[in-house]
């Protein structure tokens, strides 16, 4: 039972992400889960329009993956991966290679999502070093990107709107270059690529990689690019001998109507990450997976990558992960990313004409609509709540991820309510959105 002492010890004494110690913000205690919907300690339930932050894509409590989990641990919850290797392991990797473009043969497993990032970016620089190249140690990004909330990860985030202002002092000073100012449907102009194309010629003797969301920018703003700019963008670091590290924490398992972003463009990377959806939201688990170049450079000369964590591997991770992407393969996902967008599409259209929403988009299983003035999570997460759905916005963005088992009903009570709630926050606007800067 969630009793008010709880309630309150979490109130006075936990940190939850991205929140204040000192004014946080609601919580809402959750008593379990099932399928889309989420059922809280009072008796409600809410549509879960977030996936947990995406990683779940089954819905929850799903049979299968609580069978893998189940299974695995009556064998072993957990061994050292130092010496010791396991059959979830080797087969999720043989999965992972198996499902991602060819070139990429080499899998390691990392913690998480913003872990993963760091390996990536450790992996591309020792690869250079290895190759008598030290200079090669920076790397190079699009403007409002989100890698992580790691060190090395943020550093890659955008300066403006990712963390650096705080953190300034000791993060690595990266190159950035401006986000895509094409839209994912838009007619190519070769301006498009203008100026990453002129900032890599530079910078192409320090540049050890260049790290990219593919053709979706998550926590960046939710933006669309087109395909052709990642595949300009993968011809650059050809011709300037730069690598290519694909962040495909969010894309990655269907999300944006392909298995992986990167699909779009019909690209293939050096070194790509994948996360969240992995395991199906089960547990944390990411994987890093590499080309033989670059695994085989990192290796020359006696060379060991510098990096074990000590639940890399976890089998029960990998054993979910391994349920969890044969669940998705075996399904007709994408017929459902496809209908889930339909249903996106026309649901979220009606906010296209109110004032105050600058734009609406979707793409595959993913539906946004920006508003024209920073949102006040509070007041807006109160009214979606009341409605009977979970939707978490940030920034200028009211987004949702849905799992990809939602139905037609739930869809439509989903989008239905973001619409209810742009309509009631354009009449009270003092309510529901930051003031503007003066």
């Amino acid at each position: 039972m969630f009793s008010e002492e709880l309630q309150r010890f979490d109130h006075e004494h936990i940190w939850h992400p991205y929140t204040s110690m000192t004014e946080p913000l609601p919580v809402f205690p959750v008593e379990s889960a099932s399928g889309c919907r989420i059922r809280l300690t009072d008796g409600r339930e809410l549509i879960d329009g977030m996936a947990s932050w995406w990683c779940v894509i089954h819905g929850y409590n799903h049979p299968v993956l609580n069978a893998a989990i189940e299974g695995q641990l009556k064998k072993t919850a957990h061994v050292m991966f130092g010496g010791f290797t396991h059959e979830p392991a080797v087969r999720l990797a043989q999965r992972l290679v198996e499902i991602t473009p060819n070139p990429l043969q080499h899998v390691f497993f990392a913690d998480s999502g913003s872990v993963s990032v760091e390996v990536a970016i450790k992996m591309a620089v020792q690869f250079w070093q290895t190759q008598g190249k030290p200079a090669k140690s920076r790397l190079m990004t699009i403007r409002r990107g989100y890698h992580g909330d790691t060190l090395g990860a943020m550093s890659v985030c955008d300066p403006v709107t990712g963390m650096h202002s705080l953190f300034a002092g000791i993060l690595p000073r990266q190159v950035f270059v401006e986000e895509p100012q094409c839209e994912y449907k838009a007619e190519w102009d070769e301006s498009f690529i203008a100026g990453f194309r002129d900032t890599i010629t530079r910078h192409k003797d320090e540049l050890a990689a260049v790290i990219l969301e593919p053709v979706v920018q998550g926590v960046g703003g939710m933006r669309f690019y087109s395909p052709h700019y990642l595949r300009r963008v993968r011809e650059l670091c050809d011709q300037y001998d730069v690598l290519l590290i694909a962040d495909e924490i969010a894309t990655g398992f269907g999300r944006s109507g392909k298995l992986f972003g990167c699909e779009h463009a019909g690209v293939s990377p050096d070194i790509m990450c994948v996360g969240k959806a992995l395991t199906g939201g089960y547990m944390t688990l990411a994987a890093v997976l590499a080309t033989s170049r670059v695994a085989h450079g990192v290796s020359e000369n006696g060379g060991v990558f510098m990096h074990g964590p000590t639940f890399m591997a976890n089998p029960l991770a990998c054993s979910v992960a391994l349920a969890s992407v044969g669940l998705l393969l075996g399904s007709r996902w994408e017929e459902r990313i496809s209908a889930i967008e339909s249903a996106l599409r026309s649901g979220l259209e009606p906010c296209r004409e109110m004032s105050g929403v600058v734009d609406v988009r979707v793409l595959g299983a993913i539906g946004v609509v920006e508003t024209q003035h920073p949102i006040i999570v509070k007041a807006f997460q109160k009214e979606f709540v009341e409605r009977g759905v979970w939707v978490r916005p940030f920034g200028r963005v009211i987004y949702v991820m849905p799992p990809y088992v939602m139905t037609e009903e739930e869809l439509n009570t989903l989008s239905g309510a973001i619409v209810e709630v742009v309509a009631t926050a354009n009449g009270n606007e003092s309510r529901f959105y930051q003031p503007q800067a003066t």
